[in-house]
């Protein structure tokens, strides 16, 4: 079991065995800093974080390691401190948006989300929300990001439920579609209804 870190530069990785990893697509390494390579963390489609298969139940480590991940240019996620680099295995998003708070900032809207790990983030122009659909299911998967490089928090369903219950009917490419508004940007979160 890893213990607690308290700050970032503490965080050590065993080195994976077996042939060398390459750096994240698009990094490079600083001098001295150590590509570990893929490392047995998994974070699951429900944001739970493993280690070696078992749960990290330690909330304040969770949100230590939050702080470091990062997506390369490949979509492979990673987590970087000073010290060293290593991959790691994200089922569907690393974190979940699990809150939602509207604002009015001098008359401009915007909706703000707190992720799993407290982290509040605001959807906007760096902030977009963007909607998958599950090809098993049919059902919607939202997300919106948190960070230039693509690292994104899902949405949960409440959530979801309640900025659906936000949106307005607009016409888009030629379909009513429902729309949230948020810091000037618009955000299509799908059809206003069942098209035959």
């Amino acid at each position: 079991m890893i213990d607690t870190p308290e700050k970032v530069e503490n965080i050590t990785f065993k080195k994976a065995s077996g042939s060398p990893c390459p750096p994240p697509k698009g990094m490079v390494p600083r001098p001295g800093q150590i590509v570990c390579g893929e490392i047995d963390m998994r974070i699951d489609a429900d944001g739970t974080w493993f280690y070696h298969g078992t749960p990290i139940n330690r909330q304040k480590l969770v949100k230590l390691f939050s702080t470091v991940v990062r997506r390369d240019e490949a979509g492979d996620y990673w987590l970087i401190t000073p010290a060293e680099m290593a991959r790691i295995t994200v089922d569907d998003a690393p974190f979940l948006a699990v809150e939602m708070a509207e604002t009015n900032d001098k008359g401009v809207r915007c909706l703000a989300f707190r992720t799993n790990v407290d982290k509040w983030v605001t959807a906007g122009p760096e902030h977009p929300i963007r909607l998958d659909i599950d090809a098993e299911t049919g059902e919607p998967r939202p997300y919106i990001r948190l960070a230039e490089d693509g690292v994104e928090a899902r949405i949960n369903r409440a959530v979801f439920y309640e900025l659906v219950e936000n949106a307005v009917v607009a016409h888009v490419e030629g379909h009513d579609m429902l729309v949230v508004e948020s810091a000037g940007e618009r955000f299509v979160l799908g059809p206003a209804s069942e098209e035959t």
